[in-house]
């Protein structure tokens, strides 16, 4: 009797997954433990195995398509079996992908039934849509495709850089054969699921895939790809500035232009009908666009060259401003204001929607403690002599904060609306710096770790995070953040907390100043942390408290080692 298979429930937040490969195609011999497909979760890309011996009947997901938990992905059964029973037991919607049987081909459809789904089954091409890359990305902009169309790649190659919501990472497409289609263009951006590229054999009509993933080509195509075909002129021509507007261009010579700031009235076509391609734009020299810069400046406007000159000359008098490409002249003060803009990125669009939820949401409080670092400096030295890892101190306050939230959980919980969640394991997110914003890879159980664990972990991930290796799951799970800018000689700083976490500690430079010791005033090495809180989980004492306890672990840090 057919069985069918229902998408499991792999991490304890899925509530759907994606898959991102079959492994097995309709009609295929199957047995127990044999891998089926890849499972793209909320956590990680998993493997899906076959719980039963047969021949899979039915297909009911395509690769790249989302499918809720308990939903019906494949029937399994005896070859030839009619599959529609097991379909019907569990209410399965009509099938996606057609069985070898001819009654699938021959059964007539409800004359109520929605438009005609176009048929695919025997097209040897395959759709590769953007993957969730993370827990919370919902778009994800394409950085740099590495391939163009009419390429011939492997399974293992990387198609092209994604920047996510957290960071820039590669997507694979799974597939060999050419590159027939790119749906989206280096610097644009595509819903998760949406089409960004199609994989298959060359010469392949990909218009049935076009259509059946309900987008229309929105890219170069390799039919396109020449830049001497003539294509539909008026669409892309209403993209240009005004002042070139009805030049006649092709997309990707607009896209250089509008890089280099060249104005396109200034530069000859070699294409047909006098056409702008891409050649001509990259052999447009800067002298050239100099000597003509006059003729397109606004009337009444010196031109930027005009403007110098006339500077120099004193012959300007209070004429006003000269605009030309993001620079403004100002005759009274001999100088130029420059500006350049650039588009948000994916990670920043995150910091800046977590951020302010976080700011706007929690009302923060903040308690700032002294700490004394001599006994820690000597510690670290000693230790630093015989470690194979050299230690930090940013290390030392990784361990003192894990060993603090222990004795005080309400530090170490979330708030999450009706109730309030105390975690009662230690992971503790640490803050790294990288050129395009934030991120926190999370050390797990830092309370269980030693100095030294925890110092390889944190190097490994600072140096993922530099060359853009940090995974997701690397940066999920914390339940208490560390913010650490003692290395810029900060003397004291507050962060915003990293929501759901109830608190984030700002960790500053250690400094030399005068301190009283047995009643002396000596030179000490002082640090200052400051602890944010949100006041809807934690009071000023229990604040208080918590930092109480990370001093006298540092200031003692023989007790770290118990």
């Amino acid at each position: 009797m057919a069985e069918v298979v229902k998408m499991p429930k792999m991490s304890d937040t899925m509530t759907e997954g994606v898959l991102a490969k079959w492994h097995k195609k309709v009609g295929d011999k199957i047995k127990s433990g044999d891998l089926l497909a890849e499972v793209e979760t909320d956590k990680a890309t998993m493997d899906l195995e076959s719980y039963q011996d047969g021949t899979i009947l039915y297909i009911g997901a395509e690769e790249g398509k989302a499918v809720a938990i308990d939903a019906v992905i494949a029937v399994i059964g005896k070859e030839g079996e009619d599959y529609k029973t097991a379909l019907g037991a569990e209410s399965s919607p009509a099938p996606q992908t057609e069985t070898k049987t001819e009654q699938s081909k021959t059964e007539e459809k409800p004359a109520a039934a929605p438009a005609a789904k176009v048929d695919t089954s025997g097209i040897p091409a395959t759709v590769i849509r953007m993957p969730l890359l993370s827990d919370t990305m919902t778009e994800g902009t394409i950085e740099k495709w590495n391939f163009k169309v009419g390429d011939k790649v492997k399974a293992d190659d990387s198609l092209a850089d994604v920047a996510t919501d957290k960071a820039t990472m590669e997507v694979v497409g799974y597939e060999e054969g050419t590159l027939l289609y790119i749906g989206v263009k280096e610097g644009e951006a595509a819903p998760v699921n949406g089409i960004i590229a199609i994989v298959g054999k060359e010469g392949t009509d990909i218009t049935p895939l076009l259509q059946d993933g309900g987008s229309a080509p929105s890219a170069e195509t390799k039919t396109e790809e020449t830049e001497n075909t003539p294509v539909k002129e008026a669409s892309a021509e209403t993209t240009a500035v005004a002042n070139d507007s009805r030049v006649k261009a092709s997309p990707l010579a607009r896209k250089i232009a509008q890089d280099k700031g060249i104005n396109l009235t200034e530069v000859k076509g070699s294409a047909e009908g006098g056409r702008i391609v891409k050649k001509d734009v990259e052999a447009f020299t800067p002298a050239a666009k100099t000597e003509t810069s006059a003729k397109t400046t606004p009337a009444g406007q010196p031109s930027l060259k005009e403007a110098q000159e006339a500077i120099a000359t004193s012959a300007i008098a209070k004429e006003g401003m000269a605009k030309a490409q993001n620079t403004i002249i100002i005759p009274e003060y001999i100088g130029v204001e420059k500006f350049t803009e650039k588009p948000v990125t994916q990670m920043r669009k995150a910091i800046t929607k977590r951020l302010s939820e976080s700011l706007f949401t929690a009302p923060h409080f903040y308690v700032t403690m002294a700490i004394n670092m001599d006994e820690a400096i000597v510690a670290r030295g000693k230790m630093n002599e015989v470690a194979t890892i050299k230690i930090s101190f940013n290390d030392f306050v990784v361990k003192a904060c894990a060993a603090a939230l222990k004795q005080h959980p309400a530090i170490n919980s979330s708030f999450l609306g009706d109730k309030i969640r105390f975690n009662e394991h230690v992971n503790i997110g640490v803050a790294v710096a990288v050129d395009e914003g934030l991120l926190v890879p999370v050390v797990r159980f830092a309370d269980g770790k030693s100095l030294s664990r925890i110092s390889a972990e944190v190097k490994d991930f600072a140096q993922k995070a530099k060359t853009k290796k940090l995974q997701p799951v690397d940066m999920e799970g914390s339940t208490f953040t560390i913010s650490n800018l003692g290395m810029f000689g900060v003397d004291e700083f507050t962060a915003i907390i990293n929501i759901p976490n109830a608190c984030i500690l700002a960790v500053s430079g250690i400094q030399q100043v005068p301190v009283v010791k047995n009643g002396a005033v000596v030179p000490g090495n002082v640090m200052k942390v400051t602890l944010s809180a949100d006041h809807r989980v934690v009071d000023g004492a229990t604040a208080a408290a918590f930092l109480k306890t990370v001093q006298s672990l540092l200031e003692e840090p023989v007790r770290l080692l118990i």
